[in-house]
This record gives C-alpha cells, structure tokens and sequence, in this order.
C-alpha cells in the first residue's frame, strides 16, 4: 500500500431507528444512575471499553449491539448536516 494513496472506509446501513433507540435507553440507564452520560457515551466510543457504561437497565449489554464506527459516522454527519 502506498502512503499516497487515500484508504475509502465503508460501513453497511443499520437502521437509524434501532440505533437511536438503543442509545437513548443507554443514555436513561446512566442519567438513573446518576452519571454524566454524555461523558460516559463518548469515553465509549473513544475507547471501546464497556466499563464507562453501567449494567444498570442492561445498558452495557445494549450499547455493545452497536459498532462504534456507525455511531461516530452518524454522530459526524448529524452535526454537519448530511442525512443518508
């Protein structure tokens, strides 16, 4: 591989609504536990370790459904305004 080349990165299309659905109940479990769970969300997804998200609701068991990678391209295109 040469280093002047650019790398183009896939991801396959999961539903929007699973996803979003899988992370507001994420987001409820930590905000009952009483965490910052913006914070603890994005120590996640930088991360990858599963210990920044509480079993409290099964909410470390549901974030882990989701691949990281789709989070931050949909995190990134929400923000700058492009929809799929």
């Amino acid at each position: 591989m040469s280093f002047d080349e650019t790398m183009s990165f896939k991801i396959e299309k999961n539903k929007d609504s699973k996803t979003q659905i899988l992370l507001k109940e994420v987001y409820d479990a930590l905000q009952e536990k009483g965490y910052n769970s913006i914070n603890q969300i994005v120590g996640y997804i930088l991360s990858g370790d599963p210990t920044y998200i509480t079993n409290h609701n099964e909410a470390r068991q549901k974030i882990r459904t989701l691949e990281r990678d789709e989070l931050l391209e949909k995190l990134v295109k929400y923000y700058i305004g492009i929809e799929d």
